[in-house]
């Protein structure tokens, strides 16, 4: 399993792009936006020769949504979401041009992931783990054999998620945290939407926010 992150757009925002050794890939959080932000994705896919299986979205904000719809139609691919984000997908279109994105387009889900549920790459499996707070449905993507988690936008390196946004809960956050990231091993390396990888162990001990 390899890992490549991207940090596009004006919130530096991590794409991640996780491939298995047969090559596949699934596309985690697109960002890109600006026109030299799809190169550089697409040329490091067709420099991998990666065959694009999933666009994926651990949760539905803006910036991390932006590249859903160039992406969907280039690799000709499903678009997943969570179940529990789709009022807050919807709602992207509306809001877009008030933060300055104006040539956002939008693309509809094509299968909507919930937890419980398990996403496959090949030899890669990752079980889905629903941790609201920073928004109502997000998703964190866990795979025990390699011990690490594509995080979205839960827990950052001595940080954790705003909770101002419409669909916010800064206590459930806090909560989800200690009862379903915290619980798992100390040496899970967690991938954020924004900012450095960390450990939760790390976290345990060292996070101002939420400490074990």
């Amino acid at each position: 399993m390899k890992i490549k992150i991207f940090v596009f757009n004006p919130f530096y925002e991590n794409t991640i792009i996780l491939s298995s050794r047969e090559k596949n890939c699934f596309i985690f959080d697109p960002g890109c936006y600006e026109g030299f932000e799809f190169d550089e994705l697409n040329n490091y896919i067709e420099t991998e020769g990666l065959r694009v299986k999933a666009i994926i979205n651990t949760h539905c904000h803006i910036d991390h949504v932006l590249g859903n719809y160039l992406l969907k139609v280039r690799y000709d691919v499903s678009l997943k979401i969570p179940v529990n984000e789709k009022e807050i997908y919807e709602a992207v279109p509306v809001y877009a041009p008030k933060w300055g994105i104006t040539n956002y387009s939008h693309t509809e889900a094509d299968e909507y992931l919930k937890e419980g549920m398990e996403l496959e790459l090949d030899e890669v499996s990752f079980k889905l783990i629903e941790v609201p707070g920073h928004s109502p449905g997000h998703l964190m993507f866990y795979n025990e054999d390699e011990k690490m988690m594509i995080g979205g936008d839960v827990l950052f390196r001595e940080s954790i998620g705003r909770t101002d946004l419409p669909g916010g809960d800064h206590q459930a956050l806090l909560s989800n945290i200690r009862e379903k990231v915290y619980t798992l091993p100390d040496e899970v390396t967690v991938y954020p939407g924004h900012g450095s990888e960390t450990t939760i162990g790390y976290e345990k001990s060292n996070n101002p926010f939420v400490k074990a």
